[in-house]
């Protein structure tokens, strides 16, 4: 059905995505696999592109203003991410979500950054927290005006202020990566639970107060740990909890 939908508009394309077209002079251009890259994973994570669409390599080149070439490269790094699947005599299309692949990730994520935030917990400074507790006020305006993806957006840079200061550069591109092929699933899987975001935010609060306090690195680690359990866990509880009304 996806593969039917109508063109989107090119409002995403910046001018120096097309050929010809003169981009600012003070700052080096990205390449044209770069832009191509951006643009799909843009449409991709913003539902432009649903589940299942076809991504038709000579008519994105068309579009983007480019040859299939960079189009090509960047199709196959979101494939790398997940994002993409390549089917059989179809070519590539946007990938299905597939829960259990998201909970098997989302469950690796969890010990990724719990073992990362104890790592981050001697260099996370005075003002680091001050400004945690700022996006921690944030979120709670977000949850009282409904307002989803501001309180995602925001706990999303909570988490990635701590993960900065985790000194193994490896580690920190490990749980990049990983979030970024959630990020496919995320969308369509992972709805908003009711009544898990007012407890996530007091599950911050006392992560901040085990960074203030000089926790043991392993009472870090087991804490950031299970907050991220506890959101798959009311998730999966929620889920079932829907199914079983619409089934009644």
């Amino acid at each position: 059905m996806n593969s039917h939908m109508s063109e989107p508009t090119r409002t995403d394309i910046p001018p120096a995505a097309v050929e010809g077209a003169e981009g600012p002079r003070t700052a080096p251009q990205p390449s044209k696999q770069e832009l191509a890259y951006s643009i799909l994973r843009q449409r991709i994570l913003d539902g432009t592109y649903g589940p299942g669409y076809r991504l038709i390599i000579d008519a994105l080149a068309k579009e983007l203003g480019t040859s299939p070439i960079p189009v090509r490269e960047a199709v196959r790094r979101l494939e790398a991410e997940g994002l993409v699947e390549y089917q059989p005599f179809s070519g590539a299309r946007v990938a299905l979500p597939d829960e259990t692949a998201y909970r098997d990730a989302f469950s690796t994520l969890a010990v990724l950054e719990g073992y990362a935030t104890a790592m981050a917990a001697p260099h996370v400074t005075e003002a680091d927290r001050e400004e945690l507790r700022g996006l921690n006020r944030e979120m709670r305006a977000a949850i009282a005006a409904l307002d989803v993806l501001t309180y995602s957006r925001l706990n999303r840079a909570f988490h990635a202020l701590i993960r900065a200061r985790c000194p193994n550069a490896y580690l920190r591109e490990a749980i990049d990566h990983l979030m970024r092929q959630l990020d496919a699933m995320r969308r369509t899987v992972f709805a908003f639970v009711p009544n898990r975001s007012a407890e996530s935010l007091e599950e911050h609060e006392e992560l901040l107060e085990l960074l203030a306090g000089g926790a043991p690195p392993e009472a870090v680690e087991a804490f950031a740990r299970e907050h991220k359990m506890r959101t798959l866990r009311a998730f999966e509880a929620w889920e079932r909890e829907t199914r079983l009304r619409e089934r009644s």
